[in-house]
């Protein structure tokens, strides 16, 4: 599992549930911190990492949403196919900031979340 920094947990759901069809996992209040444990995971993610939508808290949390790496490509997202996928995110209104192009282990595109972290979405050369 993975954190991801997020703003607001319903606006995180609403674009990794919401737009990119992942899968929500668990949403549970634990009133001892006042927080949620949100976890989603990628459709079809039957062994894979979840994400788990962390939100930021502190001010120094809140400077780290949408940077959490600095600019270089956040997370990978696996699919059997990059091109179907992208122009479906392209429709439910995912920024790409590279469209799919052939590299020599397979097909890859970047997009951002809703807070400009970057991701690879990569389909292998099988």
């Amino acid at each position: 599992m993975v954190s991801l920094v997020v703003r607001d947990y319903d606006e995180g759901l609403e674009f990794f549930v919401g737009k990119l069809g992942f899968e929500l996992v668990e949403d549970r209040y634990m009133p001892e911190q006042d927080k949620r444990w949100v976890v989603v995971k990628p459709p079809g993610n039957a062994q894979g990492a979840q994400l788990l939508l962390a939100r930021a808290t502190t001010p120094e949390q809140q400077a780290r949403i949408g940077s959490q790496t600095g600019g270089r490509v956040a997370l990978f997202l696996y699919t059997d196919d990059c091109r179907r996928d992208h122009n479906d995110y392209l429709s439910r209104g995912v920024k790409f900031v590279r469209d799919p192009s052939d590299q020599p282990h397979g097909v890859t595109a970047v997009f951002q979340d809703l807070y400009g972290n970057l991701w690879d979405l990569v389909q292998l050369n099988q």
